[in-house]
């Protein structure tokens, strides 16, 4: 499509943060292009954990209530050591009243894309363009000058707005030259589905199994539908190699060591995948005319969920504030505030709980891990301590600290 599009805001990456910040643009008014440099819809099988306020914010663009019919809710989630046992099983009840979804809901992020796509069909002012390749950009005063690979040939085209939702490695940050601060962890993780089922063991839908040689963090997830299918998130050392790691071998022997089994035991596999882990957050989520959200803006390890749940934070937050500004209804330094919220509680809660829960698992200090065990069995023990946890750890607070921030 060579020819420049209609639209007031042009969104790079038609993954969930960006297919949101459409939806949510296009719900107030604003005219929108959502460029995809694949030729459809992605399949990732890394995020899948959405918090209770995801949910209340996903029922207000209206796929919450079809998320629910195809996810699995996990009320109840645990703590682990692979030595020790069940340390503290968190009961996402004790939220009900600070909640209307007082459960954590899994499910795969590619399952949500289409309902976001199904949505945005309805408004004719927002357009998803596959085949669509961001390049580059120039900021000018009114406008943005972009650059664009189509099927048809490079494309140039001038948007008023220009949002990054185009992943870890984005192109549009690059281009606007954004630093993006922080630092890769050493080793690297490496996501095991099986359709053996941990239950058997013990384990509720989600635990976090801690271990100073190899943790394990378990997830139920629905797959294709019932019976589902479990997926395992472990380290790699530096020292094993990718083909080492994604040979099946490996996996059997991880599997193995966390179910005690004995070495003639086998599971089923059904996907494995090895990738690296970062923590950081871009210096700006706004350069003039581009913002930034979702993995553009900040990436940080899996564990406790935070990465997926914070774009989507992201998308709620600036689609509303972009749409007043386009309206005119709310001066452009409004989207200073974006920046100042979403930077924030990205840097004290997703940064920090997330580096936190690493490694607290993977703590090798026998006394200090018997510390931590003997912490969390007190905090689960006592509901108002429990419920403070679990307002940290289910995001809850994140958009409370944000809410306060002028």
């Amino acid at each position: 499509m060579l020819e420049q599009p209609n639209a007031q805001v042009m969104i790079a990456g038609a993954g969930p943060v960006g297919l949101l910040t459409a939806l949510v643009l296009a719900q107030r008014g604003v005219s929108c292009v959502v460029l995809e440099a694949e030729s459809n819809l992605t399949l990732d099988l890394r995020a899948g954990t959405f918090h209770p306020p995801t949910l209340e914010m996903l029922n207000q663009v209206g796929v919450a209530d079809a998320m629910l019919a195809l996810g699995i809710r996990v009320p109840r989630w645990q703590s682990c050591d692979l030595t020790y046992g069940l340390v503290a099983e968190w009961d996402l009840d004790l939220l009900n009243n600070d909640t209307p979804y007082p459960f954590r809901l899994h499910l795969e992020q590619h399952r949500l894309t289409p309902l976001l796509m199904d949505k945005l069909k309805a408004f004719p002012q927002a357009q998803v363009l596959f085949n669509h390749r961001f390049e580059s950009l120039t900021q000018n005063a009114d406008d943005v000058t972009v650059r664009i690979n189509t099927p048809e040939g490079l494309a140039t085209w001038r948007m008023p707005w220009v949002v990054a939702a185009d992943g870890g490695r984005s192109q549009v940050r690059k281009s606007a030259e954004i630093e993006f601060a922080g630092y890769t962890w050493p080793e690297r993780y490496s996501v095991i589905s099986t359709t053996y089922d941990f239950s058997q063991l013990g384990y509720t839908e989600n635990a976090y199994i801690s271990d100073p040689e190899q943790w394990v963090a378990v997830f139920k997830m629905p797959d294709v539908g019932p019976p589902g299918l479990w997926r395992m998130t472990l380290p790699v050392a530096q020292d094993v190699s990718d083909d080492v790691a994604l040979a099946g071998p490996y996996a059997q022997h991880a599997i193995r060591r966390f179910t005690r089994a004995s070495a003639d035991v086998t599971y089923p596999l059904v996907h494995q995948s090895i990738y690296n882990v970062h923590q950081r957050v871009a210096v700006q989520l706004r350069k003039h005319r581009v913002l930034l959200a979702g993995d553009a803006a900040h990436v940080n390890n899996p564990l406790g969920g935070f990465g997926l749940n914070s774009g989507i934070h992201d998308a709620m937050s600036l689609g509303a504030m972009l749409a007043r500004v386009v309206h005119g209804e709310a001066d452009d330094s409004l989207l200073d505030l974006y920046h100042r919220q979403r930077h924030t509680v990205n840097t004290e809660y997703v940064q920090h709980l997330s580096v936190k829960n690493k490694k607290n698992l993977e703590e090798k200090d026998p006394e200090q891990r018997a510390l931590r065990i003997r912490e969390l069995q007190d905090t689960c023990a006592d509901p108002v301590k429990a419920r403070a946890f679990l307002l940290n750890s289910s995001m809850v607070n994140s958009i409370a600290r944000a809410n306060a921030i002028l």
